[in-house]
Order: structure tokens, then C-alpha cells, then sequence
């Protein structure tokens, strides 16, 4: 019953607030309602990620080498300390970003160079979009054996293939036919990934390019501003947030990458990385406990990582709205 006033009349602060006393008697049945369909997802994705997780985390803290079976039990910290006091460990940290620094920029500089050349209109720009898209639809472990035995081979292979072709124009009789996997391993491994990756880097450099506002380039062109002017201060500024999305995204991914490296070189002449170091502690040392804890530190790493790419693409979204 709503209340009412000394003249009888019924109040009209009780009135308004019924409706919106129902209003939010209702509000949580209405979330309930939509939140519903996304459960089977959230536990289908809890159980195949976190679950697993949980489970290395567990064993990270155990005593587990399988070639002592005996000794096994709770270690506590002394596997992440071995982790860290192991030299090969700390290699492979140098060669992680090294080589995913590498991959990143090159590719990142590549494809904003191809973006801009795919934002103007030219006759078959669909066909080169395509085809400049092709190396990072190939199956990673296809694309690395592709480098090493199409590219790279020193007796077919096409870099080899192309030296003696060009001394045979100057009459050489014996052209250099240099190793390339052993003579430069970590920069091979940069070129393959570098050739994947520069597509993805260009896609969404071309998105934000697509995405800045037309009438006010025309406006500058129109006033006078030269091509770099135009790019200076209206076209860079617009692509930074994409550059750094981009830049975030390669490197999650290029911190992860163990096909080019297993594929390539099997991790030796100092390209192992974090991913093939883990994989030789747990495949070659059969010490679990330890891989565990390593792997635990790489989740770490890209965590990290993916904590950053998401503050940008929520920043990136705000300015879009």
C-alpha cells in the first residue's frame, strides 16, 4: 500500500518510487537471463585452460624426474630456483627477445610500409591483398620446413639457387654456397617468422588506416600539406594505438613460437627459446617438476603481455566510441 499525506491524498514520492522499485527487483532476473548462455562456454573454457594450469602449477612445487623415480615428493621453490640458476635458461631469455624483438619491429615497419601502399586505389589491389595475406594462413610447421628446404637448402635450395644463377651472369665459375641454417641460425629463424608475421602486423595497420577520418587528409591536401606532412601529423598519430596493438599482439604471439625454431635448427647454435628450452627440460631431462616450473614463468611472461594488448584494445575502443 502506498502511503499518503495528511489531506488524504495518496503521496507522490511513493508512487515514483514503485517503478522503480520493480525495476530493480527485475534487473537481476534480466542479467540472470542473459548471462545464462555464456555458462556452458565459461566452464568448457575453465576446464580445458584453467584446469590444466592449476595442474602444472601443482607439479612446478613437486620433486618429479622420471629417471628418479624414487625421489619424488614436495620441493617447494627449489625448481623455480633451479629454473633460475640454470645458464641454459637464461640463454634462452636473451634469445626470446631478441628474436621476438627482431620479428616484431621488422614485421611491424613491413607492413605499415605495405598498409599504405594497399590504402590506394590501384587496379588488382584485391588479388595482391590476397596474396600478400597467403603467409600467415600457412600452417606454422609448414611454413618452417618451406624455409629450410625450399629457402634455405644449400644444394636446392632457392637462396643458393639465385647466388649461382648471378655468378653465372659474370662468368663464375664457382659460386659461394654458403650454409645458411648453420652460418646465421637465429637470423634464418628471424627471416621465417618475419615473413609470417608482417601480413598480420599489415591487416590491422590497413583497419586502422581504413578507420581515420577522409575529410579532414582532404582538408590538409587541400591547404597544402605534403605527403609526409599528411603522414606526420595525421596518419601516424591515428595509427598509434594500432602500432602498439599490433606490436602487443606479434609479441605475444612470437614469445610463444617453438615451431620455426624445433623445425629449423632444434634449438642449437644459441636460437633454443623459452618455449624449446621447457620442451628439452621435460622431453630430453625428463624432469617435470622443473619444466613445469618454467612453463609456469613463460604464462607468466604472456600474461603480462596480454594484460597490456587488452588495456590498448579497451583504450582503442573508447576513442573509436
Amino acid at each position: 500500500m502506498s502511503t499518503t499525506s495528511i489531506t488524504g491524498h495518496p503521496s507522490r514520492v511513493s508512487r515514483s518510487a514503485e517503478p522503480g522499485a520493480r525495476r530493480a527487483a527485475g534487473r537481476p532476473r534480466g542479467a540472470w537471463s542473459r548471462r545464462a548462455p555464456l555458462l556452458p562456454a565459461l566452464v568448457f573454457m575453465i576446464v580445458v585452460t584453467q584446469l590444466p594450469f592449476v595442474g602444472t602449477l601443482v607439479i612446478s612445487f613437486m620433486r618429479w624426474n622420471a629417471l628418479d623415480p624414487g625421489d619424488r615428493g614436495f620441493g617447494g621453490l627449489s625448481n623455480y630456483t633451479a629454473a633460475f640458476e640454470d645458464p641454459a635458461l637464461r640463454s634462452s631469455i636473451e634469445t626470446t627477445v631478441l628474436l621476438t624483438a627482431a620479428v616484431v619491429l621488422v614485421s611491424l615497419l613491413l607492413g605499415l610500409v605495405l598498409a599504405l601502399l594497399l590504402d590506394r586505389r590501384f587496379r588488382g589491389r584485391g588479388i595482391v591483398r590476397t596474396m600478400l595475406i597467403t603467409p600467415f594462413l600457412v600452417v606454422p610447421a609448414a611454413s618452417a620446413l618451406l624455409w629450410k628446404h625450399a629457402i634455405y637448402n644449400a644444394s636446392y635450395g632457392l637462396l643458393n639457387g639465385t647466388l649461382t644463377w648471378l655468378w653465372s651472369l659474370f662468368g663464375g665459375a664457382h659460386p659461394p654456397q654458403p650454409d645458411w641454417l648453420s652460418s646465421t641460425p637465429l637470423l634464418a629463424v628471424e627471416a621465417s617468422l618475419i615473413w609470417q608475421w608482417t601480413p598480420f602486423m599489415m591487416l590491422i595497420l590497413l583497419a586502422g588506416l581504413q578507420s581515420r577520418p577522409i575529410d579532414v587528409v582532404e582538408a590538409a591536401r587541400v591547404d597544402g600539406a605534403s605527403t609526409w606532412q599528411v603522414f606526420r601529423y595525421l596518419t601516424f598519430p591515428h595509427l598509434r594505438r594500432y602500432l602498439e596493438l599490433a606490436a602487443l599482439l606479434g609479441s605475444i604471439y612470437v614469445v610463444q613460437n617453438f615451431d620455426a625454431v624445433f623445425t629449423l635448427t632444434s634449438g642449437g647454435l644459441g636460437t633454443a627459446n623459452l618455449p624449446y628450452t621447457v620442451y628439452q627440460t621435460f622431453y630430453q631431462g625428463h624432469d617435470y617438476g622443473q619444466a613445469s616450473a618454467e612453463g609456469v614463468l613463460v604464462v607468466i611472461c604472456t600474461i603480462l603481455l596480454a594484460t597490456f594488448a587488452l588495456r590498448t584494445v579497451s583504450s582503442l575502443f573508447r576513442e573509436e566510441s
